[in-house]
């Protein structure tokens, strides 16, 4: 068996890595000249972690990326809503990473080469058309002058390649643009004295106006951490289109993004310091989709962003992406035919995601501050007399069982 992989971001070179693994031979090809170390921190959670552990990459992400310790989730105030222990801290039986999300992308990709060749991935070649029969698919791919540069065969193709996916729109010519909920994203990381433990995260604010602290790396001395920040809020109603296109290097403008920013309190940290001492930083509009009625179709299925992109609640996103890329390297190893098992990786993944974009949609286990909030705007004295422990443990728990990475249900799986 041959996979074609469209897409070398993380979903796409992890795919690469579970089906080398088992003895699947793939090719990936990505549209963009080099296979760049793009954006800023991501949280790569305990579920996802695990995989990556069992392709032999923990000893590399603890050299680019920080075990994160506690996350604390505060209002805009300023107020403790809810702490809790994260990765390891937590019982798990493996760490929470948080990473620059390009230094995590390049420990893949140097991975790929390694196991692979690095033939065996081709940039360069955007995907113009594919067409599929009783024996396999075959890819048609293109440069950016609209020249053919190569034709791939292969017995399925996976498409892996982001929220404006070509094989998505192939797959469902009607569905349109992404969706925009009217949140602006701003995000940017630059070095930074450490805070708190030096492994922990903050998040201040409900889904309309949120400060998300926490580092990524080691910083210059000790005493310091390149640390990551990012600033949403909510500058549209969500009924026309974002006013730039969704990306990964959009330049963001101090101009447009400081006026928010003095609107949070967060005691452990100067926010406002830190923005100021980061000397550029980047937006991106809030961006999902519906969840489709289907991924596969013949030998062609979705994977990642292209099947299920989702607001960046949670810390969701690309850990999906990699559990997306085990379920479907597992079934196909197993599998007689490689229809069965896009159908039955489709039967797996596919609720759960939706599920979960649902979820972000509402907030996620971030939720739990909006709840608050919305019961104390101005602030509290105890946060147990406006909503209880319980409550509040049953948003964040809940969550965490829907996305599959309670501690309880790891340690089941």
């Amino acid at each position: 068996m041959k996979a074609i992989i469209v897409g070398g971001g993380i979903g796409g070179l992890t795919t690469a890595l579970m089906l080398r693994s088992r003895g699947i031979a793939c090719e990936l090809y990505e549209q963009s000249e080099t296979i760049r170390e793009l954006g800023v921190g991501i949280n790569t959670l305990p579920h996802a972690i695990r995989e990556l552990a069992g392709l032999g990459l923990l000893d590399k992400l603890d050299d680019v990326a920080i075990r994160t310790y506690e996350l604390f989730y505060l209002t805009r105030h300023g107020q403790q809503v809810w702490h809790e222990k994260r990765g390891l801290d937590a019982g798990h039986e493996v760490p929470q990473f948080s990473v620059h999300r390009g230094r995590l992308q390049g420990v893949i990709h140097q991975a790929v080469i390694d196991r692979l060749g690095a033939d065996a991935i081709r940039t360069g070649c955007r995907l113009g058309s594919f067409t599929q029969d009783e024996g396999g698919v075959s890819a048609y791919f293109f440069d950016r002058s609209g020249a053919h540069v190569h034709t791939a065969r292969g017995d399925i193709l996976i498409g892996a390649d982001g929220i404006h996916s070509k094989v998505r729109e192939t797959l469902f010519p009607g569905e349109g643009g992404p969706c925009w909920n009217g949140l602006m994203l701003w995000r940017g990381a630059t070095d930074w004295p450490a805070f708190l433990t030096g492994r922990s995260m903050i998040i201040a604010g409900g889904l309309n106006a949120k400060a998300v602290i926490y580092p990524i790396a080691p910083g210059s001395s000790p005493a310091s951490r390149l640390t990551n920040w990012a600033v949403l809020v909510r500058i549209g109603d969500g009924t026309s289109p974002p006013p730039r296109r969704e990306g990964w290097s959009n330049l963001g403008r101090r101009d447009e993004m400081m006026p928010y920013v003095t609107g949070f309190t967060i005691p452990q940290v100067d926010f406002a310091g830190l923005i100021n001492a980061t000397p550029e930083f980047w937006e991106y509009p809030c961006c999902d989709r519906d969840p489709l009625p289907y991924w596969s179709s013949g030998r062609v299925t979705l994977l990642g962003d292209a099947a299920h992109p989702m607001y960046p609640v949670g810390s969701n996103g690309a850990s999906q992406a990699i559990l997306d890329a085990r379920c479907l390297a597992d079934l196909l190893a197993r599998s007689e035919h490689p229809r069965q098992a896009l159908a039955a990786y489709e039967r797996q993944r596919l609720p759960m995601t939706a599920d979960i974009v649902a979820s972000n949609r509402r907030g996620g286990p971030e939720g739990v501050i909006d709840a608050v909030e919305q019961l104390a705007p101005q602030g509290f004295t105890d946060v147990d007399t406006i909503l209880n422990y319980e409550a509040r443990e049953a948003i964040v728990r809940g969550y965490a069982a829907k996305a599959g990475f309670a501690a309880r249900v790891v340690a089941r799986q």
